[in-house]
């Protein structure tokens, strides 16, 4: 019984409406042991006969039948499977992947098996040897002869043990001796129980078989059987055929990758470059905002906050802006800012509040030591919300003692230390109960050297000698704000909110912000500026997805012919797809782990620099920094990939086979 049957094989092509009849009516039979020739001048349609056969061509008229089976030519799917399971495909011009081994090539078909990655290697190892390139399995393509690439080409269509061996025009590139060499492995597959199909146009190569089919203008004119067939072991072991696996498409996309190695290194180093951009930027603003969040907890104690008198009647208005119309109406109606004791009992009074501070802050102080003069700067009155660890040398202010800031005491001497116990005297404004300006004059004992950092300059008394000094000239020596006590961290906020809303005679009294709230507001621009540079920086990002598209795209036209072999051997269209869209994501992928580790390199040298200086990390990349950036990177691969890997899948086999 014949394994393979034609029946009444028609194929026809169309201009237009025309059609052109390429095969008009074949009717053929093959057995196993067979070697036979399909002998023919071009264009007589030996080459269509055989892309129908080998399952490439699914639009003809006619049955094909396998081992008794007719075979569904409108099923994609099962002509995958056909090809893995039936097939061995032998080019005229090898069609070799020239970016593997000659053992992987090999192993390229036997992917598509059950056989185990040992396995594997060991009958790609055997059919090279038994071809006669033992020594040339680790080379490449490139490094071998003309007949030594048709050998590899016939090992790896015999690697998965097909029934039916196509050779269209298989010694076509050969010169006589290596053209006999191919033969007789053919030969020696047909004797071991395969179909083997010869195309040629040469009558010495078909005399070579045991049966010659003629073909012309589309019909077979002339059958001529040259010897008996060769006869069929009674059992030959097969291998169990397997979609190709998807270790075996990302091992592919990977050798494709180190292949072109400067083309992938330059889309691989400028998409980096964007990652580690979007990285650094995001966390430059973790930084910043870290280090006003310590800036301001050195200086300041959270569980304390001032309090302000309200001068505004406007209820809509908000605590801050509320705030900003206190701060401006002390330089117009001072009197009208201060806080008197009853308005201090009541904010005692209110829940959550521990206890209350009364102090002035006073503008326009200019401090004289010597010949040194300070530039104008705040005084301030000294409650417990300053950190301890301001006072750089000497201690807090008794009555009739002062602190100075750090930056003038080194202006009068290298030796600031020693200024702890001498007298200073300064001026300052101040107001009296006409709100006229009232110059302060005065003098008092250095106790303590005091450094605000990057927050300004810290000059501090205490109120009672504010007071005392306020008096003496006559001046408004009520407090013009309170300081107030919060033991309950968790309770500030609420707290400020009852603070805000205490109200005499239908209008609020207090003004309060909290530092953590002023903390949060900066905070937030502070992150919309880093989220902003991010987003600049990574347009880069979308220049390197418009980098991944054009060699995607370049890729795919570059390995038409690859993928017309991978689809002859059996890879179904997804595989095609996967192939292509792992190459995309394993250069998003690097992309991302160069980047994450040129943003901690940038990070560790700009802190490193900078420490000297602000004695803080300034950059301070997140995992949710780097994990955002890898999903971006990703992301941006698959969209790229989408359309070319797409557009790979869809390639006519035949003509990614034709293709140049």
């Amino acid at each position: 019984m014949a394994f393979l049957e034609l029946h009444e094989i028609k194929k026809s092509y169309y201009l237009g409406k025309t059609a052109f009849p390429v095969l008009k009516g074949i009717d053929l039979s093959f057995e196993k042991g067979e070697f036979v020739s399909i002998l023919g001048e071009s264009g007589g349609g030996k080459s269509t006969l055989m892309n129908i056969i080998g399952g490439l061509d699914r639009n003809f008229e006619g049955r094909v039948v396998v081992a008794g089976e007719q075979l569904d030519h409108t099923q994609a799917k099962k002509l995958d499977v056909y090809r893995r399971e039936t097939i061995g495909y032998i080019f005229q011009s090898f069609n070799l992947i020239n970016y593997q081994t000659n053992l992987e090539n090999v192993e390229t078909s036997l992917n598509m098996t059950t056989l185990s990655a040992r396995e594997r290697k060991q009958r790609a190892t055997e059919l090279l040897t038994k071809v006669g390139l033992a020594e040339h399995m680790h080379k490449y393509p490139s490094q071998l002869s003309g007949g030594q690439k048709q050998r590899v080409a016939i090992a790896r269509a015999l690697a998965s043990d097909p029934d039916i061996m196509i050779a269209d025009e298989p010694t076509g590139a050969l010169d006589a001796a290596n053209t006999t060499e191919v033969l007789e492995l053919l030969a020696q597959i047909a004797q071991e129980g395969k179909v083997v199909i010869v195309v040629t146009h040469s009558q010495a190569v078909a005399d070579y078989g045991t049966r010659i089919v003629h073909m012309a203008d589309g019909k077979i004119d002339d059958e001529k059987i040259l010897k008996e067939k060769y006869a069929v072991p009674a059992t030959t072991p097969r291998l169990t055929s397997h979609p190709l696996k998807r270790r075996a498409v990302w091992d592919m996309a990977f050798d494709h990758l180190k292949y072109k190695k400067l083309q992938n290194f330059l889309i691989i180093f400028g998409s980096a470059i964007g990652i580690f951009s979007v990285i650094f930027f995001l966390g430059l603003g973790n930084g910043v905002k870290g280090y006003i969040n310590d800036q301001v907890n050195a200086l300041v104690n959270p569980n304390y906050q001032n309090v302000l008198r309200n001068t505004t009647q406007d209820k809509k208005a908000t605590a801050t802006e509320r705030m900003r119309a206190t701060m401006q109406a002390m330089a117009t109606n001072y009197s009208a800012t201060t806080l008197d004791a009853q308005q201090l009992k009541q904010l005692s009074q209110v829940a959550g509040v521990d206890a209350v501070y009364p102090g002035g802050k006073y503008n326009n102080a200019v401090f004289t030591y010597g010949q040194v003069r300070s530039d104008p700067v705040q005084l301030e009155t000294w409650t417990p919300q300053y950190a301890a660890k301001i006072i750089k040398a000497g201690h807090q202010p008794q009555n009739g003692e002062v602190v100075i800031d750090l930056a003038y005491a080194k202006k009068i001497q290298a030796n600031y230390q020693a200024l702890i116990g001498q007298n200073i005297s300064f001026s300052y404004l101040a107001y009296d109960a006409n709100n006229r300006p009232v110059m302060i004059k005065t003098s008092a004992k250095i106790s303590g050297i005091t450094d605000g950092g990057q927050s300004g300059a810290l000059f501090i008394q205490n109120w009672a000698t504010i007071q005392n000094d306020l008096k003496q000239n006559h001046a408004n020596a009520d407090a013009n704000y309170a300081a107030v006590q919060i033991k309950n961290t968790k309770a500030v906020k609420a707290t400020m909110k009852r603070i805000n809303a205490v109200t005499a005679n239908q209008q609020q009294v207090f003004v309060g912000v909290s530092v953590d709230d002023i903390v949060s507001t900066i905070n937030t621009i502070t992150s919309l500026a880093s989220y902003v540079l991010a987003a600049i920086a990574g347009i880069s990002l979308l220049v390197s997805a418009i980098m991944i598209i054009v060699t995607t795209y370049m890729s795919v036209s570059e390995r038409t012919r690859e993928i017309g072999v991978l689809r002859a051997l059996g890879a179904r269209a997804k595989d095609i797809r996967g192939l292509f869209t792992n190459e995309a994501l394993l250069i998003g992928g690097i992309s991302a782990a160069l980047g994450v580790a040129m943003a901690y390199v940038i990070q560790v040298v700009m802190n490193g620099a900078l420490k000297g200086l602000i004695h803080f990390n300034i950059v301070q990349v997140s995992l949710g920094n780097v994990i955002f950036a890898v999903i971006i990177a990703i992301v941006i691969a698959l969209v790229a990939s989408f359309v070319p890997s797409r557009r790979a899948a869809k390639l006519n086999t035949i003509d990614a086979l034709a293709a140049d």
